[in-house]
Parts: structure tokens; sequence; C-alpha cells
């Protein structure tokens, strides 16, 4: 579950440390242990930001980000939106 095929031929694939649904969870976890439900981050804050220098998220790559978050849009607990300067997430 942590290998996955980039093209259809099957020449090239992308092994991640994490599925997205596990850092997703680990995302959730993180807002929900600070009290940050129905707040609204930018992807920036999210992975770059000092309130998550510790967490194992800090650093993940945008698209890995984007998967995650998909995965808890998926599971009504966040909602990608578009802000004025890039994308955003707000946590439920």
């Amino acid at each position: 579950g942590n290998l996955e095929w980039l093209d259809k031929s099957k020449s090239s694939f992308l092994v991640m440390w994490r599925r997205p649904e596990e850092w997703g969870k680990l995302i959730y976890q993180w807002v929900v242990k600070n009290g940050l439900t129905n707040s609204v981050f930018t992807l920036y804050e999210l992975t770059s930001g000092d309130d998550t220098e510790n967490e194992e998220f800090h650093g993940l790559d945008e698209s890995m980000l984007l998967r995650a978050l998909q995965a808890l849009q998926q599971e009504h607990k966040a909602e990608i939106i578009t802000l004025d300067d890039g994308r955003g997430v707000k946590f439920f």
C-alpha cells in the first residue's frame, strides 16, 4: 500500500513513507490536540509554519499534503479552500 505506479506502463513509481490517509490522520490529530477545529490554515502554515515545527508532517511535500487533506475531506473532517494567495484548508 506504500507504492503507487505513476504511469500505466508501470515504468515509474512513487514509494511513500506513509499513505495519504495516514498523513491525514496525523494532521487531524494535531488539529484536535491543539483545539484548532473550525480553523483555517494555508498549506504553507501546515508544512512550514512555526506551530508545526516539531510535527512529523512539517516539511511534507505539497502534493502529498493535498492528498492527505483530500482524504480528510472525504471523511468530512476538512475542506480544501481557495484563498486569495493560494490554497488553504478548514478543519471541522
